[in-house]
C-alpha cells in the first residue's frame, strides 16, 4: 500500500532528508521549508510521525535527554528516500505538464517563460 503524501508528510519527509531530527527541529524546518505556510502542532507532527513509521517510511533512531527533557529523534528509511524520489519527480513532471499547457496559451506570460 503506498501512504498518500500531501504537502505535509511531503514536507515532514523532505526534512528528513538530510539526516535524523528531533520533534522540535522537524517542525522549525517544515514550516521553514513551506516559507511559514504550514505551521504544524505538535501533536499532528506526532500523529503524522506514527503514519509514516507504520508505513515504513520514517524510523525512531534515538532518544536523547537534553536540559532534562526527552528529545526523540527520527530519520527517513530506505523507503522513505524512496517515496520521496517517486514524489519528487511525479511533481515535477505535473510542473512540466502545467507548464506546457500555459505556454500554449496566447497572451499569457508565465514565470520564467515566454510568451
Amino acid at each position: 500500500m503506498t501512504i498518500e503524501l500531501r504537502e505535509p508528510s511531503f514536507l515532514l519527509l523532505t526534512a528528513l532528508a538530510d539526516g535524523p531530527k528531533h520533534g522540535y527541529a522537524l517542525l522549525s524546518e517544515v514550516s521553514e521549508l513551506s516559507e511559514g505556510r504550514l505551521r504544524l502542532k505538535v501533536g499532528s507532527l506526532y500523529a503524522m510521525i506514527e503514519r509514516l513509521e507504520a508505513g515504513g517510511l520514517v524510523v525512531h533512531q534515538r532518544d536523547e535527554v537534553v536540559a532534562g527533557r526527552l528529545r526523540r529523534y527520527f530519520a527517513l528509511s530506505d523507503a522513505g528516500r524512496e517515496r520521496l524520489e517517486q514524489e519528487v519527480a511525479r511533481l515535477a513532471a505535473n510542473a512540466r505538464l502545467a507548464t506546457e499547457r500555459l505556454r500554449r496559451r496566447p497572451g499569457i506570460a508565465i514565470a520564467g517563460g515566454a510568451e
